[in-house]
């Protein structure tokens, strides 16, 4: 493959600002628009900015969303759905794929519809309504906020009480403290198990293999504990279509291609011997999933995104073992307090300990809300949130090793992550899903 031009869209967030880099790096010609002011920064130094990407459009080759929102509104999946119907190459969704993660409700009804067995779920815009449905259904249940407030991932909350008791605490507490931006929540029976996600890249035809399965750490601290985040860092690896793929992302696989997806998508499910629960669709690139997959290619990145948008059957070649990544954050991260963020953390140096000079950075290290000032790392944005660290290794364990290593050279004041990324699959996770036959 020859050199080819890239335009990265980031209409809401700025969060394609690594994989921009990489496709770069690569030596391809990279353009990059970021539309939130706060955001413009991110990645100022690494990739060449763009500030009008209608008007590049006739220049790029390959055409890449970042996600499914456009400012506080879902929108991308038509954008990319109009551009393919003008001739543009472009890895995005549709409209109806937008909706599987903003409206979970229709999610469920995809999955069953296909064939897939979930959970009782039920969908309210009213949290009388929903304390009511708790008081007449006791169970253990988990609220799941609907529309744009979702992605203030604190609000996510798995009840612990057998009555729901809990349950009903928090739905009180919600709408006080809520009830002006939440249009409405979903309450979903909880089960234990193994979580895992079940992520493929899809051509808009069919999967490329191989598929990932991957373990996300949303809790900001070690032992799954604290407010829950975008994500902490996620443990990964690679394989065939087996059962868990076959029954979650292999039933939808036809339903994708008649939509023409392109890109990824993932199924994130709760996993027990008695059968596959899927819990909720990613239809994009997940974060930082993404960085550590790109990490473990060994396929050009930028080829296998040309691949994927022109639907020329890309070639996947991957690291077969482990991989590992841990998001180092920094205050008031995962709150927004302005205050802090600016005594903290705002314009503050990223260092890198050893390798060729303070500014080198040393292998598997990955750019998030972080800038290049005149040769130097800085952090960028509004979120605390500069750099991915990613490691590999023939198993788990040393995988954990390699990243954890690697983030020891990264010297930041006041930077914090989780310890313990990947340790569930050994102390544990991995014998049960064997023993269950999940992975054959």
């Amino acid at each position: 493959m020859g050199e080819e031009n890239f335009l990265f869209l980031s209409l809401d967030a700025a969060l394609a600002g690594d994989l921009a880099w990489q496709v770069s790096k690569e030596g391809h010609d990279v353009r990059y628009y970021i539309d939130a002011e706060q955001d413009r920064e991110i990645a100022d130094g690494f990739v060449p900015k763009t500030s009008d990407w209608r008007a590049d459009l006739d220049w790029a080759d390959v055409v890449v969303f970042d996600d499914i929102w456009v400012g506080d509104e879902v929108g991308t999946g038509r954008l990319a759905e109009d551009l393919r119907a003008e001739g543009h190459a472009v890895v995005g969704g549709t409209p109806s794929t937008d909706r599987l993660e903003d409206d979970r409700g229709y999610a469920m009804s995809v999955l069953e519809s296909n064939g897939v067995e979930v959970l009782d779920h039920r969908e309210f815009a009213d949290f009388q309504a929903g304390i009511a449905h708790v008081r007449e259904n006791p169970a253990p249940y988990v609220i799941k906020p609907l529309g744009e407030v979702q992605n203030v991932k604190r609000l996510l909350y798995v009840g612990r009480e057998s009555d729901g008791s809990d349950v009903v605490d928090v739905l009180r507490a919600y709408e006080k403290a809520w009830g002006h931006r939440m249009k409405g929540f979903q309450l979903q029976r909880r089960v234990d198990g193994v979580e895992i996600a079940v992520c493929g890249f899809f051509d808009g035809d069919g999967f490329v293999e191989p598929i990932n399965f991957n373990f996300e750490h949303k809790k900001l601290f070690p032992g799954n504990i604290g407010p829950s985040t975008g994500e902490m860092g996620t443990a990964m690896f690679w394989s065939g279509r087996n059962r868990l793929f076959r029954e979650t992302l292999g039933r939808v696989e036809d339903w994708l291609a008649t939509e023409g997806y392109v890109g990824s998508i993932d199924i994130n499910c709760i996993v027990n011997r008695d059968g596959i629960y899927p819990l909720e669709f990613t239809p994009r690139f997940g974060y930082p999933t993404i960085v550590l997959q790109q990490e473990s290619m060994e396929s050009p990145t930028g080829e296998f995104l040309a691949g994927l948008a022109t639907g020329d059957a890309p070639d996947l070649r991957v690291h077969h073992g482990y991989q590992v990544c841990i998001r180092v954050v920094l205050p008031p991260f995962p709150f927004d307090d302005p205050k802090t963020y600016d005594e903290n953390s705002r314009n503050a140096a990223v260092v890198f300990e050893d390798g060729d000079g303070p500014t080198a950075p040393p292998e598997g290290v990955h750019i998030e809300d972080a800038k290049r000032v005149d040769g130097h790392w800085r952090v960028a944005g509004e979120s605390g949130m500069p750099l991915v660290v990613t490691g590999m290794g023939e198993t788990m364990a040393a995988a954990r090793e390699q990243c954890y290593d690697r983030v020891d050279r990264v010297l930041i004041p006041n930077h914090y992550y989780r310890d313990d990324i990947g340790e569930r699959w050994i102390d544990g996770e991995s014998d049960r899903l064997h023993a269950w036959g999940y992975l054959r």
